[in-house]
């Protein structure tokens, strides 16, 4: 009997790694601050947890809470949104546990672009000038609306001063350039496509106009929360793994140091961004190293989703965080 005993504790040991529950779902819009998941994926941090990571892409992080909450997704990357707000406020257990992206002074994530032939002409000289414009950001109720809610402070203006509309990254460039819109806040490498073109100049990027805001996160699903935390938190540490070899290869907020080179052949790779060269120059926005998050940022734009009525039922903002994982990964990467 001590034998068998021993025999299957030993074939219990042997099929561990291959259990379906060490198998992580997460949803990506596979854009370039995606690179710590690929570098965690191609370096094999994950497979050091154990860990067999499913990305699947998704148009934006909105699309993801739907099964987030069924648990078909166990986490998302994406921008922090009303949706996701309103989730939670319906009982469902998401929960934002990590930094994705963020823009300190220096590292941009979007960039505020201008039709050229405003510029030009010279009717858009100083935010001020912005009163009447249409401008377009990816959807209301997104980490955007943050950034023109501060962008409107700026100029001394009120959100019924600028004609506000809708539209996915690449339609912007698109109504940009046919004159449909005025203005747009898109993500790279958009915005520097719709410049090399020659029908949109950069007027101010994000890092200017919200310093330190958190444009995107990390959220787990309830089920990958309360049923499967080890699995989580192994997961939250290759992330960061992933992050500090990124963080690494970082030289004046561009992708031109040790690895960038491979990393840069990651992006290609995944991405839709094949250019090479424009990845070298862009101006990364941050990711932290411990995964930590502007608290003070999330809740400013929470207050501004409040403001538009885009909340709905009752939520108090510290029950969208679950600061754990990310404490307790950074902490045995310390160890």
């Amino acid at each position: 009997m001590r034998a068998l005993a021993l025999a299957m504790a030993w074939l219990v040991c042997a099929v561990a790694p291959l259990r379906a529950s060490d198998s992580v779902q997460v949803g990506t819009t596979f854009s370039i601050t995606d690179l710590p998941f690929f570098i965690a994926q191609s370096r094999g941090y994950f497979a050091d947890e154990k860990l067999t990571v499913n990305f699947i892409n998704f148009d934006s992080a909105a699309r993801m809470i739907a099964p987030l909450a069924s648990g078909d997704l166990d986490v998302a990357a994406g921008g922090p949104s009303a949706a996701l707000y309103n989730s939670i406020a319906r009982n469902i257990g998401v929960r934002i546990v990590g930094d994705k992206s963020s823009t300190p002074a220096g590292r941009p994530g979007q960039t505020l672009l201008v039709r050229k032939a405003l510029i030009e002409s010279g009717r858009v000289k100083t935010l001020a000038d912005f009163k009447g414009l249409k401008i377009a950001s990816a959807a209301p109720g997104s980490s955007a609306m943050g950034t023109l809610n501060r962008l409107y402070k700026l100029a001394g203006l009120g959100p019924t001063d600028l004609e506000r509309v809708y539209l996915g990254f690449p339609q912007q460039i698109v109504a940009l350039q046919n004159g449909a819109i005025d203005a747009a806040l898109p993500t790279e490498p958009f915005a520097s496509e719709a410049v090399r073109q020659g029908y949109a100049a950069p007027f101010m990027s994000d890092d200017q106009i919200y310093p330190g805001h958190q444009i995107s996160v990390i959220i787990y699903s309830d089920r990958f929360r309360s049923q499967r935390r080890d699995i989580a938190v192994r997961f939250m540490r290759a992330y960061l793994r992933g992050v500090r070899a990124q963080n690494a290869s970082i030289v004046d907020a561009r992708l031109t140091g040790p690895d960038s080179e491979e990393f840069i052949s990651l992006i290609t790779a995944q991405t839709p961004v094949k250019d090479r060269e424009l990845l070298r120059n862009l101006r990364l926005s941050a990711n932290d190293s411990d995964g930590a998050l502007n608290v003070a940022s999330l809740e400013e734009d929470f207050e501004v989703f409040r403001a538009e009525g885009l909340l709905e039922g009752k939520i108090a903002f510290k029950d969208s965080l679950d600061l754990s994982f990310a404490k307790e990964a950074a902490a045995s990467l310390a160890r």
